[in-house]
Protein backbone atom coordinates (compact mmCIF):
# COMPACT_ATOMS: atom_id res chain seq x y z
CA UNK A 1 0.00 0.00 0.00
CA UNK A 2 1.38 3.58 -0.91
CA UNK A 3 2.18 5.80 1.68
CA UNK A 4 -0.36 8.73 2.37
CA UNK A 5 0.08 11.82 4.03
CA UNK A 6 -2.50 12.80 6.31
CA UNK A 7 -3.08 16.34 8.32
CA UNK A 8 -3.45 15.70 11.91
CA UNK A 9 -4.63 18.33 14.78
CA UNK A 10 -2.19 19.33 17.12
CA UNK A 11 -3.72 16.84 19.60
CA UNK A 12 -2.58 14.23 18.04
CA UNK A 13 -0.08 12.12 19.70
CA UNK A 14 3.50 12.45 18.62
CA UNK A 15 4.03 8.93 17.39
CA UNK A 16 1.68 9.23 14.82
CA UNK A 17 3.18 12.67 14.49
CA UNK A 18 6.62 10.96 14.14
CA UNK A 19 5.42 8.23 11.70
CA UNK A 20 3.97 11.58 9.43
CA UNK A 21 7.00 13.59 9.87
CA UNK A 22 8.85 10.47 8.36
CA UNK A 23 6.46 10.31 5.40
CA UNK A 24 7.11 14.38 4.80
CA UNK A 25 10.62 13.88 4.90
CA UNK A 26 11.01 10.46 2.37
CA UNK A 27 8.91 12.49 -0.21
CA UNK A 28 11.67 15.33 0.13
CA UNK A 29 14.48 12.91 0.23
CA UNK A 30 13.42 11.07 -3.18
CA UNK A 31 12.80 14.92 -5.13
CA UNK A 32 16.31 15.53 -4.09
CA UNK A 33 17.54 11.91 -4.96
CA UNK A 34 16.45 12.76 -8.59
CA UNK A 35 18.87 15.57 -9.02
CA UNK A 36 21.58 13.58 -7.43
CA UNK A 37 24.41 12.13 -9.54
CA UNK A 38 26.20 14.76 -11.49
CA UNK A 39 28.65 17.01 -10.38
CA UNK A 40 27.51 20.56 -10.53
CA UNK A 41 30.08 22.88 -11.81
CA UNK A 42 30.28 26.72 -10.19
CA UNK A 43 32.98 28.68 -11.16
CA UNK A 44 32.21 31.47 -8.10
CA UNK A 45 30.61 31.53 -4.55
CA UNK A 46 27.45 33.09 -5.93
CA UNK A 47 27.00 30.21 -8.37
CA UNK A 48 28.01 27.68 -5.28
CA UNK A 49 24.66 29.66 -3.40
CA UNK A 50 22.41 29.53 -6.30
CA UNK A 51 23.21 25.60 -6.94
CA UNK A 52 22.80 24.88 -2.95
CA UNK A 53 19.48 27.24 -2.63
CA UNK A 54 18.06 25.12 -5.74
CA UNK A 55 18.57 21.55 -3.72
CA UNK A 56 17.15 23.49 -0.59
CA UNK A 57 14.13 24.84 -2.50
CA UNK A 58 13.00 21.42 -4.03
CA UNK A 59 13.22 19.70 -0.61
CA UNK A 60 11.27 22.59 1.02
CA UNK A 61 8.43 22.89 -2.00
CA UNK A 62 7.63 19.38 0.23
CA UNK A 63 8.49 19.79 3.37
CA UNK A 64 6.96 23.18 4.30
CA UNK A 65 3.65 22.26 3.39
CA UNK A 66 3.18 19.20 4.38
CA UNK A 67 4.95 19.93 8.41
CA UNK A 68 2.80 23.06 8.47
CA UNK A 69 -0.26 20.76 7.73
CA UNK A 70 0.72 18.49 10.90
CA UNK A 71 1.41 21.18 13.52
CA UNK A 72 -0.28 24.85 11.94
CA UNK A 73 0.76 26.91 15.00
CA UNK A 74 4.82 25.59 15.20
CA UNK A 75 7.00 28.09 14.04
CA UNK A 76 9.63 27.31 11.07
CA UNK A 77 13.31 27.42 10.82
CA UNK A 78 15.24 26.30 7.74
CA UNK A 79 18.24 28.29 7.80
CA UNK A 80 21.00 25.33 8.60
CA UNK A 81 23.39 28.08 10.19
CA UNK A 82 21.53 29.36 12.34
CA UNK A 83 22.22 28.76 16.43
CA UNK A 84 21.08 29.67 19.77
CA UNK A 85 17.87 29.46 22.01
CA UNK A 86 14.57 29.77 20.15
CA UNK A 87 11.63 31.67 21.48
CA UNK A 88 9.06 29.73 23.44
CA UNK A 89 6.70 27.35 22.03
CA UNK A 90 6.90 24.93 18.94
CA UNK A 91 9.56 25.04 15.95
CA UNK A 92 9.99 22.73 13.31
CA UNK A 93 13.90 22.77 12.38
CA UNK A 94 14.74 22.09 8.87
CA UNK A 95 18.07 20.83 7.35
CA UNK A 96 16.09 20.23 3.86
CA UNK A 97 19.62 19.13 2.59
CA UNK A 98 21.78 17.96 5.20
CA UNK A 99 25.33 17.91 3.24
CA UNK A 100 24.56 19.84 0.60
CA UNK A 101 27.95 20.26 -0.62
CA UNK A 102 28.25 17.03 -1.03
CA UNK A 103 24.91 16.18 -2.58
CA UNK A 104 26.60 19.15 -5.74
CA UNK A 105 29.91 17.14 -5.88
CA UNK A 106 27.87 13.85 -5.87
CA UNK A 107 29.35 12.32 -3.13
CA UNK A 108 26.66 10.23 -0.99
CA UNK A 109 27.13 11.98 2.63
CA UNK A 110 24.05 13.80 2.65
CA UNK A 111 20.23 13.60 4.29
CA UNK A 112 17.20 14.88 4.46
CA UNK A 113 16.34 15.87 8.67
CA UNK A 114 13.51 17.70 10.08
CA UNK A 115 13.00 17.67 13.77
CA UNK A 116 10.12 19.29 15.97
CA UNK A 117 11.37 21.26 18.99
CA UNK A 118 8.91 22.53 22.00
CA UNK A 119 10.13 25.17 24.42
CA UNK A 120 13.76 24.38 23.16
CA UNK A 121 13.65 20.53 23.53
CA UNK A 122 13.76 18.54 20.62
CA UNK A 123 10.72 16.01 20.81
CA UNK A 124 10.79 14.21 18.19
CA UNK A 125 13.40 14.27 14.99
CA UNK A 126 13.72 11.84 11.73
CA UNK A 127 16.85 11.78 9.15
CA UNK A 128 16.63 9.92 6.22
CA UNK A 129 19.48 9.31 3.91
CA UNK A 130 18.02 9.04 0.12
CA UNK A 131 20.78 7.04 -1.14
CA UNK A 132 20.52 4.31 1.35
CA UNK A 133 16.37 4.47 1.87
CA UNK A 134 17.42 4.21 5.39
CA UNK A 135 15.33 6.60 8.02
CA UNK A 136 16.70 7.36 11.48
CA UNK A 137 13.89 8.26 13.72
CA UNK A 138 13.87 9.16 17.56
CA UNK A 139 11.12 10.26 19.95
CA UNK A 140 11.91 11.52 23.37
CA UNK A 141 10.86 8.99 26.05
CA UNK A 142 10.37 6.02 22.92
CA UNK A 143 14.29 4.89 22.02
CA UNK A 144 16.15 5.99 18.69
CA UNK A 145 15.56 3.70 16.11
CA UNK A 146 16.50 2.48 11.85
CA UNK A 147 13.48 1.56 10.37
CA UNK A 148 11.76 0.43 13.46
CA UNK A 149 15.15 -1.19 14.63
CA UNK A 150 16.46 0.09 18.03
CA UNK A 151 19.44 1.52 18.35
CA UNK A 152 22.01 1.12 21.02
CA UNK A 153 25.14 3.54 21.23
CA UNK A 154 28.36 1.39 21.95
CA UNK A 155 29.60 -0.29 24.92
CA UNK A 156 33.61 0.85 24.28
CA UNK A 157 34.99 1.71 27.63
CA UNK A 158 38.52 2.61 26.37
CA UNK A 159 38.79 5.72 24.49
CA UNK A 160 42.85 4.27 22.70
CA UNK A 161 40.26 1.68 21.69
CA UNK A 162 37.87 4.18 19.87
CA UNK A 163 36.59 5.61 16.11
CA UNK A 164 35.77 9.28 16.93
CA UNK A 165 34.36 11.96 14.69
CA UNK A 166 34.12 15.66 14.11
CA UNK A 167 32.95 18.02 11.50
CA UNK A 168 33.49 21.47 10.31
CA UNK A 169 30.97 23.91 11.96
CA UNK A 170 30.47 26.34 9.00
CA UNK A 171 32.06 27.89 6.35
CA UNK A 172 34.03 30.76 7.07
CA UNK A 173 34.39 29.98 10.79
CA UNK A 174 35.81 32.24 13.36
CA UNK A 175 39.62 31.93 12.84
CA UNK A 176 40.13 31.14 16.94
CA UNK A 177 37.62 28.45 16.61
CA UNK A 178 38.99 26.63 13.55
CA UNK A 179 41.95 26.83 15.38
CA UNK A 180 40.33 24.89 18.54
CA UNK A 181 39.14 22.38 16.55
CA UNK A 182 42.80 21.65 14.89
CA UNK A 183 44.14 21.29 18.53
CA UNK A 184 41.29 19.18 18.99
CA UNK A 185 41.76 16.59 16.17
CA UNK A 186 46.08 16.72 17.05
CA UNK A 187 44.65 15.41 20.77
CA UNK A 188 42.49 12.86 19.77
CA UNK A 189 45.16 11.55 17.69
CA UNK A 190 47.20 10.97 20.28
CA UNK A 191 44.07 9.11 22.26
CA UNK A 192 42.01 7.43 20.09
CA UNK A 193 42.08 4.62 17.88
CA UNK A 194 40.71 6.31 14.91
CA UNK A 195 39.91 10.07 13.80
CA UNK A 196 37.08 11.13 11.14
CA UNK A 197 36.69 14.25 9.76
CA UNK A 198 33.87 15.58 7.21
CA UNK A 199 30.88 16.84 7.27
CA UNK A 200 27.79 16.56 7.41
CA UNK A 201 27.56 15.79 11.65
CA UNK A 202 24.38 14.64 11.53
CA UNK A 203 25.73 11.88 9.74
CA UNK A 204 28.57 11.23 12.43
CA UNK A 205 25.81 11.15 14.67
CA UNK A 206 23.54 8.64 13.44
CA UNK A 207 26.72 6.60 13.48
CA UNK A 208 27.03 7.21 17.43
CA UNK A 209 23.22 6.45 18.26
CA UNK A 210 23.96 3.01 15.94
CA UNK A 211 27.15 2.47 17.88
CA UNK A 212 29.67 2.71 15.13
CA UNK A 213 30.89 5.61 16.07
CA UNK A 214 32.32 6.22 20.11
CA UNK A 215 32.08 10.16 20.20
CA UNK A 216 31.61 12.65 17.85
CA UNK A 217 32.24 16.57 18.74
CA UNK A 218 31.83 19.70 17.48
CA UNK A 219 33.06 23.63 17.94
CA UNK A 220 30.41 26.34 17.42
CA UNK A 221 28.12 24.95 15.30
CA UNK A 222 23.81 25.22 14.35
CA UNK A 223 21.04 24.06 15.32
CA UNK A 224 19.86 21.99 12.62
CA UNK A 225 23.61 20.36 12.57
CA UNK A 226 23.18 19.34 16.03
CA UNK A 227 19.61 19.00 17.16
CA UNK A 228 18.59 15.72 15.65
CA UNK A 229 21.76 13.97 16.26
CA UNK A 230 21.64 15.07 19.78
CA UNK A 231 18.06 13.95 20.56
CA UNK A 232 19.08 10.17 18.28
CA UNK A 233 22.20 9.92 20.72
CA UNK A 234 20.35 10.64 24.15
CA UNK A 235 17.47 8.13 23.01
CA UNK A 236 19.91 5.71 22.00
CA UNK A 237 21.75 5.61 25.62
CA UNK A 238 24.66 8.27 25.37
CA UNK A 239 25.64 11.16 26.71
CA UNK A 240 25.84 14.98 25.35
CA UNK A 241 27.79 17.60 27.06
CA UNK A 242 29.65 20.61 25.30
CA UNK A 243 33.25 19.68 25.64
CA UNK A 244 34.14 20.53 29.18
CA UNK A 245 31.21 17.98 29.91
CA UNK A 246 28.90 20.58 31.20
CA UNK A 247 25.34 20.20 30.09
CA UNK A 248 24.49 21.60 26.67
CA UNK A 249 22.13 23.73 25.25
CA UNK A 250 22.03 25.49 22.02
CA UNK A 251 23.05 28.51 23.24
CA UNK A 252 26.36 26.31 23.88
CA UNK A 253 29.95 26.89 22.42
CA UNK A 254 30.84 23.48 21.85
CA UNK A 255 29.11 19.82 21.66
CA UNK A 256 30.17 16.13 22.43
CA UNK A 257 27.84 12.80 21.96
CA UNK A 258 29.95 9.87 23.20
CA UNK A 259 29.21 6.71 24.14
CA UNK A 260 28.75 6.59 27.98
CA UNK A 261 31.84 4.54 28.58
CA UNK A 262 34.44 6.88 26.88
CA UNK A 263 32.39 10.35 27.44
CA UNK A 264 34.67 11.64 30.65
CA UNK A 265 37.66 10.45 28.57
CA UNK A 266 36.52 12.24 25.84
CA UNK A 267 35.85 15.55 27.72
CA UNK A 268 39.20 15.39 29.34
CA UNK A 269 41.07 14.94 25.55
CA UNK A 270 39.25 17.92 24.43
CA UNK A 271 39.36 20.02 27.35
CA UNK A 272 43.61 20.06 27.07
Amino acid sequence: MPETLKTTDVAASDADLLDQTAIAVRAAGSALRERFGEVIRYRTREELMRALAANDDTALDILRPRLTGLRPDAGWVEDELDGGALPPGEWWVVDPAEGNVNHLHALPEWAVTATLVRENQPVLTVVHLPLTGETYTALTGAGAHLDGRPLHVSRTADLGLSIVATSQARPDEDEKVVRRVGSSITAMLFDALVVRTAVPATLHLLNVAAGRIDAFWQFAGARADLLPGALLVTEAGGQISDAEGRPWTPRSESFLAAAPGVHAEAVATLSR
